[in-house]
């Protein structure tokens, strides 16, 4: 009896999966020139607010009103997911980039799946041994990254602050914790839908912070790049990096998606050495490395052994 393989995946699903990588890839370089003229926490909020409308335009527009309808659990868990990932994951890493060199802020991101795989072991699941040591080596590298502290290398925006890997892992725990609550939680049929909701919360909760900060940006002193770099954000990524991973996600395996956890960073750095012309010290390059072997062992531990299992595994 022949099996009949697998269809390849379209070529459109590959230059999909390239957005991503380059479009998410591409954020802390682009928070870099917004928060040198734009308080970081009003440049996120107003980004948050107009990318998550437009989106729900876009939405209403194809999948009309129906694709808003979720019960008040399934609001609760888009409210909550809003709060921990564009709020509390994008809003801090922002604010410490005004103290973290971009590529270093996005090394220190890339452990986001570490942190999910011990979000995991405490809540009851047991990770695979292979996943444990590369958990086991993330920690290592990211010691080495702490260990070198923000001022190894070049400045950041502002120069640098002791502090400012710490808030960029408290980030990511952030991350971390609302992607696994979306994945445990009721959450709304529509991905399109949840993200937009998702944007317009964090957004909302975003600006009433800059106002408890006391932000009065003055629109009129800033400059052309941090304007295009708002721009960019709030539109093109907040628009196509999220439909490029929700195609790529529906075409592509989900363990071959799931590959921009440590592409994502190696675009980071490279965009901040060619264009704003960081520099990293040797720790850090070491610690870096570390860290994104150590996603690497994770992903490869957690792939699924077939198909049929990935398929289950993009539904969670």
């Amino acid at each position: 009896m022949e099996v009949a393989a697998a269809p390849r995946p379209p070529a459109i699903a590959w230059v999909a999966l390239g957005v991503v990588y380059v479009l998410w890839g591409s954020t802390y370089l682009a928070n870099r020139y917004i928060i040198t003229d734009v308080p970081p926490l009003f440049a996120s909020g107003a980004r948050f607010l107009v990318g998550g409308a437009l989106l729900a335009v876009v939405v209403l527009a194809v999948a009309g009103r129906r694709a808003f309808a979720m019960t008040w659990a399934q609001f609760g868990t888009t409210a909550l997911s809003g709060l921990l990932l564009p709020a509390w994951g994008n809003g801090l890493v922002t604010v410490a980039q005004q103290h973290v060199a971009s590529g270093l802020a996005a090394l220190l991101i890339a452990s986001v799946p570490l942190h999910i795989v011990l979000l995991r072991a405490v809540t009851g699941d047991r990770p695979r041994r292979a996943t444990l040591v590369g958990v086991g080596v993330g920690v290592a590298g990211l010691a080495l990254l702490l260990l070198a502290g923000a001022s190894g290398g070049s400045g950041a925006v502002f120069g640098n602050a002791w502090w400012g890997p710490w808030l960029v892992l408290l980030a990511g725990l952030g991350w971390a914790t609302g992607t696994f609550a979306t994945t445990r939680l009721p959450a709304p049929a529509n991905p399109f839908a949840l993200a937009a909701v998702q944007m317009l919360v964090g957004g909302v909760i975003l600006m009433g912070g800059s106002l408890a900060a006391g932000d009065r940006p003055d629109l009129s002193a800033v400059g052309p790049s941090a304007w295009w770099a708002w721009a960019y954000m709030a539109v093109v990524v907040s628009l196509g990096a999220f439909s490029a991973y929700a195609f790529a996600l529906a075409s592509l395996p989900v363990s071959t998606v799931a590959t921009y956890a440590y592409v994502n960073p190696v675009i980071a750095v490279l965009l901040g050495v060619l264009v704003a012309g960081e520099r990293f010290s040797a720790t850090q390059l070491a610690g870096g490395g570390v860290v994104l072997l150590a996603v690497v062992l994770v992903i490869a531990a957690e792939r699924p052994r077939n198909r049929r299992t990935e398929l289950a595994a993009s539904r969670l």
